[in-house]
């Protein structure tokens, strides 16, 4: 279970976050809401370890990791930018992860297409990214960052940059994806009806403490 306790963060000598609690299970998806400048993605970034909070901890299992640095704590984060490497075709940017933690490359290759296979995205292992659609691109990403079995994935608003149509069809993907892989699962987005069709909880962020929706 990830687990955030008591976390402040000030920004500008400014509270963002107050005494914020949060329990999210394994296999179970929350959708944290709330408007821009809410401080989600600061959230997001505590938990993943790439800012410090100014008080609180980020715990997994039991076990204190706000101290571990973020390619020890086995979480994975998908931007909304996809952030897929534009110099690698796309088996080689679902491998990236296993190469990181040493797996020989030709073993990682291997696997990344088994992964894409999955995707039902085997016949587009050879291309470049910027030849793929911005829903391929978007399965390719959640590829990725499955691969290396994370315990924790972390989505900082996945389909903003999809247009309507699209960002409805993924949801449901993604959602049972994300189900059968046993993970929690941590998703930031502004857009409540992308909430609902995906979580299985919905909290908001108001004015730095966390409310239950849902």
């Amino acid at each position: 279970m990830l687990e955030l306790r008591h976390i402040h963060q000030r920004y500008v000598n400014q509270p963002l976050l107050h005494d914020v609690n949060l329990q999210v299970a394994a296999g179970e998806i929350v959708a944290l809401l709330g408007p821009s400048g809410s401080g989600k993605s600061t959230l997001l970034n505590i938990v993943a370890g790439l800012q410090k909070p100014n008080a609180g901890s980020v715990w997994w299992d039991g076990m204190d990791i706000s101290a571990t640095p973020p390619e020890r704590r086995g979480f994975a984060l998908m931007f909304q930018d996809f952030a897929l490497f534009t110099h690698l075709n796309v088996e080689d940017n679902v491998a990236f992860g296993l190469v990181e933690q040493r797996v020989p490359k030709p073993r990682a290759r291997v696997q990344a297409r088994q992964m894409l296979e999955v995707f039902g995205l085997g016949l587009l292992a050879q291309r470049r990214v910027w030849n793929l659609s911005g829903g391929e691109q978007q399965r390719v990403a959640l590829a990725r960052s499955l691969i290396t079995h994370p315990k924790v994935l972390l989505l900082d608003e996945p389909f903003s940059a999809l247009d309507a149509d699209l960002r409805v069809a993924l949801r449901q993907e993604f959602r049972s994806r994300i189900r059968a892989a046993d993970m929690a699962a941590l998703l930031v987005t502004h857009d409540e009806a992308e909430a609902c069709a995906m979580a299985d909880r919905l909290v908001r962020l108001v004015r730095g403490s966390l409310v239950d929706v849902r």
